[in-house]
């Protein structure tokens, strides 16, 4: 299969999980579809060859978040929008809980994303995002604990 039928199938396949986790990274749409554009050109630059779809997922995933991290480096702050078009919602609580990792710091919803919403393990994601997966466990525990502070704020306990 040459390379622009494998890009085709790779951007049908991936598309959505890239964009869904640069958006989680960098909180703008834009910068987002940039990301993910910039993560499938450089698939066409490298023509890496993938052992299995796992391999191919963790490349595409870490291309993305390095190009993420640039962008984040780049701008130095890190603004609020509306996100809750990627993440559907069921009901109002889910609603906020939803705003409520949004409100997370970069490193920390980064890390709620590809463990919660894509299944990664605190390894897969060190190595997704270049950081020790000790790292990442601690940037999972203070969100889980800053989403706990504020779950409990919002039912009055």
């Amino acid at each position: 299969m040459d390379h622009s039928n494998r890009l085709e199938e790779l951007v049908n396949r991936y598309e959505n999980t890239l964009f869904r986790a640069a958006l989680a990274i960098l909180g703008d749409v834009q910068e987002a579809e940039d990301a993910v554009q910039e993560t499938f050109l450089r698939y066409l630059e490298k023509r890496p060859d993938f052992r299995d779809r796992g391999h191919e997922k963790a490349w595409l995933l870490k291309v993305t978040a390095n190009r993420c991290k640039s962008v984040l480096r780049a701008r130095r702050r890190h603004p609020a929008v509306e996100l809750l078009d990627v993440y559907p919602v069921e009901d109002g609580d889910s609603r906020e809980l939803v705003e409520a990792i949004l409100a997370l710091p970069a490193n920390q919803r980064s890390a709620v994303h590809l463990h919660y919403y894509e299944g990664y393990t605190c390894e897969e994601i060190g190595s997704i995002l270049g950081q020790r997966p000790g790292t990442v466990r601690s940037h999972l525990s203070r969100a889980r604990e800053a989403l706990r502070r504020y779950l409990l704020e919002e039912t009055g306990e």
